[in-house]
């Protein structure tokens, strides 16, 4: 295996693809949830599909973060994996828990049955983008 550090073009084509992998899978889990209308809330919008696309951007936009910030800790099937688990449980607190309900003017850290659930959520999108970050980058 190559030493030398993972080009940015690597580094953006695994966070995009971890991001997209992962968002799916998160996506589909809140379509079952009835959770896509309040996220396309955060646009103006009630539409599933508005809510699937924008929680796609989102997905896409913290998997960039972790493979541009942290791509050389992305080294091993076992590490990768649990630093994915441990990146979407921090999401987990800075988007439903923080900022979400800061921008629509809800109750901050506010931990009930429907968190939990996106807590769930959350671990396995990190799950899937460790997976598949560290699949790309070993691959380029």
């Amino acid at each position: 295996m190559d030493s030398s550090p993972p080009t940015i073009g690597g580094r953006l084509l695994a966070g995009v693809l971890g991001g997209l992998g992962g968002g799916v899978v998160f996506g589909a889990l809140m379509f079952m949830m009835g959770m896509l209308p309040m996220i396309a809330s955060l646009v103006g919008s009630t539409s599933v599909a508005v809510g699937f696309i924008v929680h796609l951007l989102i997905s896409v936009l913290i998997g960039l973060a972790l493979t541009l910030l942290g791509a050389g800790l992305l080294d091993g099937t076992l590490r990768s994996a649990l630093l994915g688990v441990v990146y979407g449980a921090l999401w987990w607190v800075l988007g439903p828990l923080l900022l979400m309900p800061a921008a629509l003017r809800m109750p901050v850290l506010t931990v009930d049955g429907s968190s939990l659930a996106s807590l769930m959520g959350h671990v396995i999108y990190g799950l899937i983008l460790g997976l598949i970050a560290a699949g790309v980058l070993r691959r380029r």
